[in-house]
C-alpha cells in the first residue's frame, strides 16, 4: 500500500547566503580615478540628443527594465511598477570592469543581459513629466562614454499588461569586457573586486535581497549567493578583504 504523506510547501526562494558582516568584509576605501583616457567622453548635449529621440520614439509612460541595481536604486522618478520576465534574456555576470566596483589590480565583474533564457525583473515608467531629467541622470549613469551607446536597448518583457516594449542597458554586450567565467570565478571576482563604487559582493547582495522582497527569483545569482558567502568565509577571521 503506497503512504500518504502530508502535504510540505515548497520554499519559493532559498535562504540567502550573504550577509551584510560578510559583506561588510570586502569592502575598502578605494580613490576615484577618474574617467578612463581610453574612452570618449559624452557631452552635455549628447546626453540631451539621446534622451530626445528615447522620448520622441515611444508614446506614454517610458517604461525601464530593471534587472540589477536599478531595482535597488533606480535614482529617478518612479511612477507604476510592475513585474515582469524579459524571455530570450538572462542575467549574466559578464562584463570586465576595472573601475566603479574594480581596479586594474583587482577586476570585477558586472551585470548585462545575455542573449537565452528568461530574466525576471520589474517594470519601472518614469514618472510623468519626469522623463527628460530622469533618462538625463540614466544615461550619465549607465552610458559613460560613446563607445558604451549601444547599449542601451529596447526589449520585450511580459508583465500582467501583456507584452510590452521596455528600455533596457547592457543587452547583448559586445567587445572586449564580455568575457565567461564559470561561476566558481565570477564568485572568487566578486568577492575580492572592491571600487570606489564599492565591491562586487555588495552589489551582488543587494539585487538579490531586493528581488526577494518583490519576489523575484534567479537560480543562477542564488547560487552565486552561495558561493561568493562560501570564499569570503574562507578567509582568516582577521582578513578584510583579500587580495
Amino acid at each position: 500500500m503506497r503512504s500518504h504523506l502530508p502535504h510540505m510547501p515548497r520554499k519559493t526562494f532559498p535562504r540567502l547566503s550573504l550577509t551584510d558582516t560578510l559583506v561588510e568584509r570586502t569592502l575598502r576605501v578605494v580613490t576615484d580615478p577618474g574617467p578612463n583616457p581610453e574612452w570618449t567622453p559624452l557631452t552635455d548635449d549628447d546626453y540631451a540628443a539621446l534622451a530626445h529621440d528615447i522620448i520622441k520614439a515611444h508614446l506614454g509612460p517610458i517604461p525601464i527594465f530593471a534587472y540589477g541595481s536599478l531595482i535597488w536604486n533606480p535614482n529617478f522618478e518612479v511612477g507604476d511598477v510592475r513585474k515582469a520576465v524579459a524571455h530570450g534574456w538572462h542575467r549574466s555576470f559578464c562584463l570586465d570592469i576595472r573601475q566603479w566596483r574594480g581596479t586594474p589590480e583587482q577586476p570585477g565583474l558586472m551585470m548585462a543581459l545575455a542573449k537565452g533564457g528568461s530574466a525576471t525583473g520589474l517594470i519601472m515608467d518614469i514618472a510623468k513629466g519626469h522623463e527628460a531629467e530622469a533618462l538625463d541622470a540614466l544615461l550619465r549613469r549607465e552610458l559613460v562614454a560613446k563607445e558604451m551607446v549601444s547599449n542601451i536597448r529596447w526589449v520585450k518583457a511580459r508583465s500582467h499588461r501583456g507584452l510590452e516594449n521596455v528600455l533596457t542597458f547592457w543587452a547583448g554586450p559586445q567587445g572586449d569586457m564580455v568575457i565567461t567565467l564559470p561561476p566558481e570565478e565570477q564568485a572568487r571576482r566578486l568577492a575580492r573586486a572592491c571600487g570606489h563604487g564599492g565591491s562586487g559582493a555588495q552589489y551582488l547582495h543587494n539585487t538579490v535581497r531586493k528581488m526577494a522582497e518583490f519576489g523575484l527569483h534567479d537560480r543562477n545569482l542564488n547560487r552565486l549567493d552561495h558561493l561568493v558567502a562560501a570564499e569570503i568565509a574562507s578567509w582568516p577571521e582577521q582578513t578584510a578583504c583579500c587580495a
